[in-house]
């Protein structure tokens, strides 16, 4: 999931409290591969651009500025920024707090960018034109951890013990990020027509999904 509101803890309560016996390592989420890339690049100091609950996933890195409760050390500037959704909680305050970090040389590591979700009262955006803007303003392109980077699809496969791609699809209702991205990685990508979808988005997207389906009801009958 390219879900970064919550902690892994949070999805897998959430997912137990619908009734899933879920245990957290079949939750592959886009926070925990940026995790894995930081662990994997060797960088402690994070400024983190997060909600409150997906800090403790962050918990052994050290977070300076950012929505942690950290303040920004200059003496030790963060080696990366990392960017997931906020919502109504941006400000323009935390976006040049984001800019200026990039600018000064830490990493910009999107943890999705996606560009809108489905929230209560519609859509709203996401975290992928917040990424943008700092990409455009500093010149620098992020390094994106989830959706639609096809390292995180592999990365799910190789969790799953799946070797074959082509063996496994991606159903959502994201054109770009679940069909797209999974395409390009070497899935099948199959739409959903529930969520944000929209016929009009569809029809000038270019992007062709394998199967479409009026909902994940559908997919006893695609199998």
């Amino acid at each position: 999931t390219n879900t970064t509101r919550r902690s892994r803890r949070g999805l897998v309560e959430r997912l137990r409290g619908y009734g899933f016996e879920v245990d957290p390592a079949e939750v592959f989420t886009s926070v925990m591969a940026g995790v894995r890339l930081l662990r994997e690049r060797g960088i402690q100091r994070v400024a983190p651009f997060v909600a409150k609950e997906t800090l403790e996933d962050f918990g052994e890195f050290e977070l300076l500025g950012g929505t942690s409760a950290a303040p920004a050390a200059a003496a030790a500037p963060p080696a990366a920024v990392v960017i997931g959704d906020l919502g109504d909680r941006w400000t323009p305050a935390l976006l040049n707090q984001a800019f200026r970090c990039v600018l000064d040389g830490a990493l910009l590591i999107a943890l999705q960018k996606d560009r809108y979700w489905l929230g209560r009262t519609g859509l709203e955006l996401d975290a992928g034109p917040y990424v943008a803007a700092i990409e455009y303003a500093t010149g620098r392109a992020s390094v994106v951890c989830g959706k639609p980077s096809a390292g995180f699809y592999l990365g799910a496969l190789a969790d799953l013990g799946v070797t074959t791609p082509g063996a496994a699809a991606m159903v959502g209702d994201d054109l770009w990020a679940d069909v797209g991205g999974a395409q390009h990685a070497g899935l099948r990508g199959w739409l959903v027509r529930t969520g944000k979808f929209r016929e009009d988005v569809l029809a000038q997207s270019g992007v062709k999904p394998d199967r479409i389906l009026d909902s994940v009801v559908g997919l006893v009958r695609a199998a």
